[in-house]
């Protein structure tokens, strides 16, 4: 695909260039024109004349016979007919603005469904339709109808939302903050989020990389290309519709389906994506990593003019990944000598509200060259001593070629303006409040972490699939879309699952049959695919230690089901191995997402998946570090761990199941859904009591 023909183009045309100041035509042409663009452009529209003093060209067929650009700003119904006009010119790459697509019903799909074709038939890259345009400050390209161009710089953008893209680059041009590429994907036709990681992890004006999604429809692709990119430039999205609400609104503004909420948090985590939660965020986030090298530990410092705002910045901080640095004996008598003697010289250092810029830069210089310091916060507030020009100077002077990050928190507004706008020109990062200074800190700490790591090996194990495929063939051949008990511990023996001894009994003399190759004691359960809680439904016993309770277990259970649910179709008991007492019961399943594939989910079963929500999330494929994070992450995986005299759980058992299902997972997209619980897991082993098995309908 030609993606480099939507920032680099040589030639472009404007379909529907407008002579009439307002229409959304004249103003792409007339943003082409003063954003300084140095190729060939033509102005199309069939009425003769000029705009902007360039000719007009009449016909689409007196076009150059190669064009790299063509913009269309024309109406939807025209859309299709122009693009196929433009073949014969071997157009690389277009640009669609109008709306009423798939967002808007029937028949906005089809229109969109034939302009995504005619593109992919000719290899055109395609921005749209519904979107705001394209802009590329290196190359004074502005192919869309936003007002304004923002400065030349290494931040790059792209959204799903042209009001947000307009929006930003308003708020950008006031900042003075500087952008290497801005794209509105509109409804993503055919160029989409996955394209842009790409042609911007190519981009040599682009340090960073801002997105704002509603949803990602080739989700593995993402993925993919994400983990790539992640390893060379920062990636930050913000991400639309997490809530009921905002699915609804993202659905009727792209047509987006928004997809799990717990997917996604997954896939940013796996591949290094960096998640903003607000605006704010994301561009405070920009900041840091477009202007500040990464910090090469946890350890910050705090130096300030203001007790209270450093204790929030150092509650911040103890909340955060970083750590407040002990600072060394070299550096303490250092400040000693330089600050007064009321003066704090432990970390945050105080300087005490007279401090004045002398003070400030010889505390930041001793500051930055302690081996101890990895980061520096330099927090001033408005006192009646403050000069924040001067205070700002000092800190440009001191953090001169440094290594460190340094961040400021310039705290108040009228008589900080002209400091916080000399360190912006430093490119030194200048906050309102010192928790967004932290966080950005802890984002550039954690993105650090993750690069200095070994890209992550995905695990896999080898199954026997022709045992699955055969369990598949016979369940679908019943007209099946759950495998019922007996079959699923075919499955998980397939993939060297460790499945609980279980036998099915469809009478009560199989069940002593059952239990005398097992070996008392037993479990004795309901086997039917209709009931999913059988011990809500009353349908196990546990702890059968005779043949008399075996039996009496075994006629109870049958008889209670067929009362109180005779919906169920019950094909009898499984007679199963009873575990021992000092087990933990948790959860391992996977539900397939429609974006992203297997999501897995990991928890302790009861109340706290059902109940307190206590699940972590990850798709599938995993490395062993997703693995082992997937049991680590939950709130409650300190009674994994022991407490109370109790030994620790077997974790590798676990992880080595987190795998194994995700291969299963992985290899037979026909499975939609398994829940594995409870999975009994103590000091010694695991072992997998129960599995649920879904198959997609077909």
């Amino acid at each position: 695909m030609h993606l480099d023909a939507l920032f680099s183009p040589k030639t472009v045309a404007v379909i529907g260039a407008s002579r009439s100041p307002g229409k959304i035509g004249h103003t792409i042409f007339q943003n082409m024109i003063e954003a300084g663009f140095k190729g060939e452009l033509f102005p199309v529209n069939p009425k003769p004349g000029t705009i902007l003093g360039h000719t007009i060209v009449t016909d689409i067929s007196k076009l150059p016979p190669s064009l790299d650009l063509a913009v269309l700003a024309v109406p939807r119904d025209a859309v299709p007919g122009v693009l196929k006009s433009l073949v014969p010119h071997r157009l690389r790459a277009a640009v669609v603005v109008s709306a009423g697509y798939r967002e808007s019903g029937r028949e906005g799909w089809k229109i969109e469904a034939e302009v995504a074709r005619i593109c992919h038939d000719n290899d055109i890259a395609l921005i749209g339709p519904n979107c705001l345009g394209v802009l590329s400050t290196a190359d004074g390209l502005n192919a869309s109808f936003a007002p304004g161009f923002p400065k030349r710089g290494d931040i790059a953008f792209f959204s799903q939302s042209g009001a947000l893209c307009s929006a930003i680059m308003d708020w950008a041009i006031g900042e003075s903050v500087g952008f290497s590429k801005f794209v509105s994907l509109g409804n993503k036709a055919v160029v989409d989020e996955t394209h842009m990681l790409y042609s911007l992890s190519q981009d040599p004006d682009t340090k960073v990389v801002l997105g704002y999604i509603e949803n990602i429809e080739h989700g593995e692709a993402f993925l993919r290309m994400a983990r790539k990119i992640t390893r060379e430039k920062p990636v930050i999205v913000l991400k639309g519709g997490t809530t009921a609400a905002g699915a609804k609104a993202a659905s009727s503004h792209t047509g987006s389906m928004v997809g799990s909420e717990h997917a996604y948090e997954a896939a940013f985590r796996q591949t290094g994506i960096l998640r903003a939660r607000t605006i704010s965020e994301m561009f405070d986030l920009a900041q840091a990593f477009s202007s500040q090298p990464l910090p090469a530990g946890p350890r910050l410092a705090i130096v300030t003019n203001a007790g209270g705002p450093a204790i929030l910045a150092a509650d911040a901080t103890e909340k955060s990944h970083l750590a407040m640095a002990q600072l060394s004996a070299g550096t303490m008598e250092a400040l000693k000598k330089s600050l007064p003697t009321t003066a704090g010289i432990y970390n945050p250092v105080d300087l005490l509200a007279d401090a004045d810029d002398s003070r400030l830069r010889k505390s930041v210089s001793a500051l930055l060259a302690d081996p101890l310091v990895d980061s520096l916060l330099v927090l001033i507030a408005p006192t009646a001593f403050t000069d924040a020009a001067k205070m700002a100077k000092a800190v440009v002077k001191a953090s001169d070629g440094t290594l460190k990050p340094v961040m400021c928190c310039f705290m108040g507004k009228s008589r900080m303006e002209e400091g916080v706008a000399i360190l912006k020109e430093a490119k030194i990062p200048c906050y309102t409040f010192p928790e967004q200074a932290v966080r950005s800190l802890e984002a550039m700490y954690r993105y650090g972490l993750r690069k200095s790591r070994p890209s992550p090996v995905m695990a896999s194990v080898e199954g026997r699939k022709d045992i699955v495929r055969r369990v598949l063939k016979d369940v679908r051949a019943q007209g099946m879309t759950e495998i019922p008990e007996e079959l699923a511990q075919e499955v998980l023996k397939a993939y060297d699952l460790p499945a609980a001894e279980a036998i099915l009994a469809r009478t009560s003399d199989e069940a002593l049959a059952a239990a005398a190759k097992i070996g008392y004691p037993v479990v004795c359960k309901v086997a039917s695919p209709q009931i999913t809680h059988k011990a809500d439904a009353g349908g196990v016993a546990t702890g059968v230690a005779t043949p008399e309770e075996l039996r009496s277990a075994f006629l109870d259970i049958t008889g209670h089901v067929k009362i109180t649910r005779p919906d169920a179709h019950v094909s009898g008991c499984m007679v199963q191995a009873q575990a021992p007492d000092n087990m933990v019961e948790v959860t391992i399943g996977f539900r397939r997402d429609d974006n992203f594939g297997p999501l897995l989910r990991f928890g302790l079963s009861g109340i706290y998946t059902d109940v307190l929500g206590d699940v972590s999330y990850r798709l599938a494929p995993v490395s062993m570090h997703d693995a082992r994070q997937l049991i680590r992450e939950i709130d409650s995986y300190m009674l994994l761990k022991g407490v109370r005299g109790q030994a620790p759980v077997d974790i590798e058992a676990l992880e080595d199941i987190v795998i194994r299902v995700s291969q299963m997972a992985l290899d037979f997209p026909e499975i939609y859904e398994a829940e594995l619980g409870p999975v009994l897991v103590n000091n010694e082993r695991a072992i997998i009591a129960d599995a649920r098995l879904m198959l997609l309908p077909q």
